[in-house]
């Protein structure tokens, strides 16, 4: 017994002696900053707030878990309001806080473009899940840019394999005639060349309707669809253009189950106004369900929001925007080394995304990482899927990427890596 407590108490005297010895693990541990660009405010604050509700209530979830292996995340927002030139002022003042920013997602097809080749030389991986330039899929040109998930090309490519499927069957879109009312800006033009290619080789019409920023004015777009008669309508919009152009095609008579939009048309804040109005009408989804009983919503409701640090209204949590928010953070976190980014089933399972999203894994030549889309449908008061997953063909895409990211390496004189260079 005597000897027992002898060593109890010489365990307890080298414990207290390490604790005065050693510096503080906290002076130790060093944070890992995430610059977070927004847009709350102007014409397409209403969607952007709840993409930018949902990546910050991530970053929280991992504060509140512990951390990335213990390392806590420091984040601060930068006011962009969707302009380019606001997007760059933010990325110059952010770029080197916090010892380094770990990654930019500007949420702005616009601001990439600007970033693009910023980024390589500062060496910051710049993540545009779902949106901005769709050849960057090309690892080999683009290193530093990773449009994970899906491109525009990936979209546009989905929803003629959609309307095909409605049509019953991929010849049957001979003679068609499909619109894209786009926002004329470089999101909305980039599903452009991929439209023009595919009606090419399908026989289909292809009718361009830019609508200019912010898109409140589509009188003269939908009275062109009106005497044009379009078979399908592609709506490319954001913000308050895509509940005018549902309103617009309910004024007109167009309808609303001829019409698909991008996945940047088919969130709550697009249709709830519009209501039964927009019923019948349905969107592309970019890997995500918007699920209250998944995991993740689960731990982001008890772990952030019981404790009164989440970030929007609470309501909001689980729906369209603030999950690709979400998906969007996760993202990020898991994003070290993102040329070999491999997040399987089981991996996803085990993080709360079960339900939510489909695998994805990146390489050094392929930095999407994923083609898989659905479609859901507004039932009048809520979204329902009415598809099951779609790939985007390959055999269409690759070539058009190849192609556009090969000039883009002759414009900037870039020599693309090899496969060889990429294995090193």
């Amino acid at each position: 017994m005597k000897l027992q407590q002898l060593i109890r108490m010489a365990s307890a005297a080298l414990a207290l002696f390490s604790s005065l010895t050693a510096p503080p693990v906290l002076a130790q541990a060093k944070e890992q900053f995430f610059p977070v660009l927004v847009y709350r405010t102007g014409a397409y604050a209403t969607n952007g707030q709840q993409w930018a509700n949902g990546y910050l209530d991530y970053l929280k979830l991992i504060n509140a878990k512990g951390g990335i292996n213990g390392v806590r995340i420091s984040f601060e927002e930068c006011e962009t309001a969707y302009a380019t030139d606001r997007g760059v002022e933010c990325y110059e003042r952010l770029k080197g806080k916090g010892g380094g920013a770990t990654v930019f997602q500007p949420l702005s097809t616009g601001i990439t473009f600007a970033l693009t080749e910023k980024v390589p030389v500062d060496k910051i991986p710049l993540i545009t899940a779902g949106y901005g330039r769709s050849e960057s899929q090309n690892g080999a040109v683009f290193t530093w840019n990773f449009p994970l998930l899906g491109t525009y090309w990936v979209g546009a490519d989905v929803a003629i394999q959609h309307i095909a499927k409605k049509e019953g069957g991929i010849a049957k879109l001979k003679g068609k005639k499909i619109a894209l009312v786009y926002h004329d800006s470089p999101y909305g033009k980039e599903p452009i060349p991929i439209l023009q290619e595919l009606g090419k080789t399908h026989g289909f019409d292809v009718q361009l309707l830019p609508v200019a920023h912010p898109g409140v004015e589509q009188k003269a777009t939908w009275l062109q669809i009106r005497q044009q008669k379009p078979d399908y309508v592609l709506l490319w919009g954001w913000g308050v253009m895509n509940s005018t152009a549902l309103r617009e095609a309910q004024s007109t008579g167009y309808p609303r189950d001829r019409m698909i939009g991008i996945w940047w048309a088919g969130a709550e804040p697009d249709v709830k106004d519009v209501a039964e109005g927009a019923k019948g009408y349905s969107a592309l989804t970019l890997q995500h369900g918007a699920e209250p009983g998944s995991k993740v919503v689960k731990e982001i409701l008890d772990l952030v929001y019981a404790k009164g640090q989440g970030t929007g209204p609470k309501d909001e949590v689980g729906q369209v925007l603030y999950m690709r928010g979400l998906i969007s953070a996760m993202l990020g976190v898991e994003g070290v080394g993102l040329e070999n980014l491999n997040l399987d089933q089981k991996t996803l399972d085990a993080m709360g995304f079960a339900g939510v999203m489909r695998p994805v894994q990146t390489s050094c030549l392929d930095h999407m990482g994923s083609s898989w889309v659905r479609v859901h449908t507004w039932n009048g008061s809520k979204w329902e899927f009415s598809s099951d997953w779609y790939q985007a063909d390959e055999k269409v895409i690759r070539p058009m990427v190849m192609l556009a990211s090969g000039k883009y390496a002759d414009e900037k004189k870039i020599k693309p890596r090899t496969p060889e260079e990429c294995r090193k």
